[in-house]
């Protein structure tokens, strides 16, 4: 089994290029590299893993589309004509719109809404891949929650970051529930997938779902950090949600989800618990010396 991945040196691919039982893999880049150019013949299977994901700066809405959706359709259709036998896309939660607090938890199944040109983009691939799917091309797409693990950005590195340099924090008896996707746990269900050559929509994510209380206290002992937690009051709460409700959502909100109809279909239970990959999340962030902490 060859495998190729779009989207050279990306957090999700140097996890599936470490963690993956599959070894022949190869990495490369669409930035540098044209679909048109690429020997997609070589190969069995394509992880689509290039993305435009949300940006602290300004990108122009068509951006989302062109790569989000356009180029990911042309990979595909070009990967399909080589012969190639599947198409595995990296989704997004972002597809169903805005989760709301209170309400059953989202599955394979949920209506999708998607409320922003992030979830758009990537809904639209959705459906333009579907329709290229036949008895010789599976299109296999999976959606997460947030993605965290070695080599980890964006969200997660922040609350690291922040945990890391700050004794105090507003933490304290947080009754939220979020779901999470550890980057190995996330290589085990696409090998699976790639083993039974599963069609259709999978949800990958841990097997339960945790608080913003227990991240905090898992990553602060890992890193050896002795911190102070305190509760702030309920109306503070509802004021950031209605002021920041991006910051305050991902903090205080709940986002819970349900893939009992993946874990079926594939036969399948996530093998590394939350606790374990919020560990090798920390060991490699202190490596690294991402925080000026570890750098002195």
């Amino acid at each position: 089994m060859k495998i190729l991945i779009t989207g050279k040196n990306s957090f999700v691919g140097r996890n599936f290029m470490k963690y993956s039982r599959f070894r022949d893999t190869d990495e490369i880049s669409l930035f540098e590299n044209k679909p048109e150019d690429i020997d997609f013949s070589k190969y069995d299977v394509v992880i689509h893993l290039v993305a435009i994901v949300h940006q602290k700066t300004t990108i122009i809405e068509n951006q989302y589309f062109i790569i989000n959706r356009d180029l990911c359709l042309k990979v595909a259709e070009l990967a399909k004509q080589a012969g190639m036998k599947q198409f595995i896309f990296l989704s997004t939660v972002k597809v169903y719109g805005k989760f709301i607090s209170g309400s059953e938890p989202w599955n394979e199944k949920s209506l999708c809404l998607p409320d922003d040109a992030y979830g758009k983009s990537k809904y639209e691939a959705e459906l333009a891949l579907k329709k290229l799917e036949d008895n010789s091309f599976t299109v296999s797409i999976i959606r997460t929650p947030l993605v965290y693990g070695e080599y980890v950005r964006a969200n997660m590195l922040s609350i690291m970051r922040l945990v890391d340099r700050t004794h105090i924090l507003p933490f304290k008896n947080i009754n939220n529930r979020r779901s999470f996707t550890g980057a190995e746990n996330l290589v085990s269900f696409i090998d699976r997938i790639i083993e039974k050559r599963a069609s259709g929509v999978f949800i990958a994510m841990d097997e339960k779902a945790i608080s913003t209380s227990e991240l905090v206290k898992m990553i602060a002992e890992n890193l050896g950090k002795k911190i102070i937690l305190f509760k702030i009051p309920e109306f503070l709460i509802k004021i950031g949600m209605s002021v920041f409700p991006s910051i305050f959502d991902r903090l205080y909100g709940s986002f819970e989800m349900d893939n009992s109809r993946t874990l079926e279909i594939l036969d399948f239970k996530p093998p590394i618990p939350t606790s374990e990959g919020i560990k090798k999340m920390v060991e490699s962030f202190k490596k690294n010396n991402i925080s000026p902490e570890y750098s002195r």
